[in-house]
C-alpha cells in the first residue's frame, strides 16, 4: 500500500462539481492499493498515518501526531504507475478495484476520514502546510 501524505491547512475533493469531502487542518492522503495488500496492511497504514509526527509542537518542531486533526483520503491507483519503459505509465501494479475499494474504505474508516469517491473523476484542492509531503509504503 502506498500513500502520498500532505500536511494541509485545508483540503477538499469534488465529484461532478459537488464537494464530497472537505477538512480543515490535518492530512490529505492519496492512497494506492497494491495487488498483495490485505486488511492487515490497511490497518498498519492507518496506524502509521495516525502516529506520524509531522505537526508542529509548541516549539515549532515537527513532533506532534495527527491527534484530533482531520483526514481527507482519496483513492489513487496512479501511485502504482510505472513509467520506466516509454512515456505512457502502466498501472498493472495497482490492485483490481474489487480488492482496492474495500481496503481503501477500511483505511478511511480507521482514520474517521472524509473521502473522495472510489473510481470517480475527482478534483482535489489543498493548501499544503509547510509544505510537508511524504511518501509512505507499507507491505507485508
Amino acid at each position: 500500500m502506498r500513500a502520498l501524505v500532505q500536511r494541509v491547512s485545508r483540503a477538499q475533493v469534488r465529484v461532478e462539481g459537488e464537494i464530497v469531502g472537505q477538512i480543515g487542518a490535518g492530512l490529505c492522503v492519496l492512497l494506492g492499493v497494491g495487488p498483495d495488500d490485505d486488511e492487515v496492511i490497511a490497518e498498519k497504514m492507518a496506524a502509521k498515518l495516525r502516529a506520524l509526527r509531522i505537526f508542529d509542537d509548541a516549539d515549532g518542531k515537527m513532533n506532534e501526531p495527527l491527534g484530533e486533526r482531520e483526514v481527507l483520503c482519496v483513492s489513487q491507483f496512479t501511485l502504482y504507475g510505472d513509467s520506466r519503459k516509454g512515456n505512457r505509465p502502466s498501472f498493472v501494479g495497482a490492485a483490481a478495484p474489487e480488492l482496492a475499494d474495500p481496503l481503501w474504505q477500511r483505511v478511511c474508516e480507521l482514520l474517521a476520514a472524509q473521502r473522495g469517491v472510489f473510481g470517480a473523476e475527482m478534483e482535489v484542492e489543498l493548501v499544503n502546510d509547510g509544505p510537508v509531503t511524504l511518501m509512505l509504503e507499507i507491505g507485508s
